[in-house]
């Protein structure tokens, strides 16, 4: 088979990304004297352009190139608008020039970047729609913070054990901030698309899969600010459980399958009395009136989070003070203090004693339903905490009956016959 020359196959990336880009430019280009200075050809030709230029004279050509398009697209914004409706098309001719030069090197990442800007363009409507009517001050004011909190603070933040015992990083401690505030506007976008009754259980159940006790703090704060919504945060809250009980699985089958089939039993009975329990609870919130479904204007609650963040930090200095007390004498001790961070990490750590021969299969059922336990404790801690006495009534009845029917689970399949 003939072998087509890298830089031909590099040109014709840079040409069709100058096409694709100008493609959207001419169907907005309009007629007449007031029409715009680009479309589809000078988009295609500008494109090319930078693409030569790189692999003329490099970055240097490739400069002079981009300037000359930008005074160009200057000039021609001046000489043929009296009125002034933007600089996209502009704005989008110059990009196009320096994704052509990019095609040269990168042509893979610079055609990704062509297929993005064509989408902008083309989203022109919907995107001016959603920010002029359906995002509010607050939620912009949020999404402001969340990029601060996320872009500027968490970068700074020292990743490295401190405070009593060595027990808490700052780093980790700010990443969980920010978890609470991305799962609070999840189920806030989530309550936007679907209305409390369907957002909130949806949002609690795939928000258990990056964590479970975040979810529950969340949808305490929620619950916390509106009674309307209780039953639907309770589902929530309990539904994400279930994905604890369905992450554990997997991540037991990628460590140790055969410790997986050692809890098989009781990870079954714990995620059926679950997503049972959150059923419950979303068919009561189904029952609810439409008109009882109240919306706050903000997507997450900062103080929630910082609540959030001090309450597992007390946790884990006390879990590092029993551990300095009366030391890892034993696996089970160890995981069920590993528990109250994070159950799985402390199945991980059971699990790889199995895969490396360390440990029988049986004798990894306890220690892991031990971190299960522990950490139903951390979230029972977190719903009174976070939602008050109501939502914790109704949330915690629930994670004491996944608890039980996971020992339970655990002894039947320990029994023998």
């Amino acid at each position: 088979m003939p072998v087509i020359d890298p830089i031909i196959l590099n040109l014709a990336v840079a040409l069709g990304i100058g096409l694709l880009i100008g493609s959207e430019r001419e169907r907005r280009k309009g007629s007449g004297p007031s029409r715009s200075p680009a479309g589809i050809r000078t988009f295609a030709v500008a494109s090319l352009a930078g693409a030569i230029s790189f692999l003329a004279g490099g970055q240097m050509l490739l400069s002079i190139a981009t300037s000359g398009v930008i005074v160009l697209v200057a000039v021609a914004y001046w000489r043929g608008h009296e009125e002034d409706p933007g600089l996209t098309t502009e704005v989008a001719l110059t990009v196009a020039v320096l994704l052509g030069g990019l095609s040269m090197q990168r042509p893979e990442l610079a055609g990704g970047l062509g297929v993005v800007v064509v989408v902008l363009l083309a989203a022109k409507s919907r995107l001016h729609q959603f920010v002029g009517s359906i995002l509010t001050e607050d939620e912009l004011q949020d999404g402001l913070i969340f990029a601060g909190a996320t872009l500027v603070v968490l970068p700074l933040v020292p990743d490295r054990p401190m405070g009593p015992y060595g027990a808490l990083n700052p780093h980790s401690i700010w990443v969980i901030v920010i978890l609470i505030m991305a799962i609070s506007a999840a189920g806030h976008v989530a309550v936007r698309l679907l209305g409390t009754r369907f957002g909130l259980p949806i949002a609690g159940l795939a928000s258990g899969f990056i964590s479970s006790t975040a979810t529950i703090a969340a949808m305490g704060a929620r619950a916390a600010k509106a009674n309307e919504v209780r039953a639907s945060a309770v589902a929530g809250a309990v539904l994400s459980t279930t994905a604890t009980i369905v992450q554990m699985a997997l991540v037991l089958a990628t460590t140790s399958m055969m410790t997986l089939l050692a809890l098989a039993i009781p990870l079954v009975c714990a995620g059926l009395a679950a997503t049972l329990y959150g059923t419950a609870f979303t068919v009561l919130a189904l029952r609810q009136r439409a008109k009882a479904e109240v919306q706050s204007s903000h997507a997450f609650s900062l103080s929630t989070a910082f609540v959030f963040a001090l309450t597992l930090s007390i946790i884990l200095v006390v879990c590092a003070a029993l551990r300095d007390q009366f030391g890892e004498n034993g696996v089970i001790f160890a995981a069920a203090i590993a528990g109250f961070a994070d159950t799985h990490s402390a199945a991980i750590s059971v699990a790889s004693l199995v895969a490396s021969g360390k440990l029988t299969p049986p004798d990894a059922v306890l220690p892991i339903l031990a971190g299960l336990s522990t950490n139903t404790i951390s979230k029972i801690i977190l719903a009174a905490s976070s939602g008050g006495l109501s939502f914790a009534l109704r949330v915690i009845p629930g994670l004491i009956m996944v608890a039980f029917a996971t020992w339970m689970g655990a002894f039947y399949g320990l029994t023998p016959g």
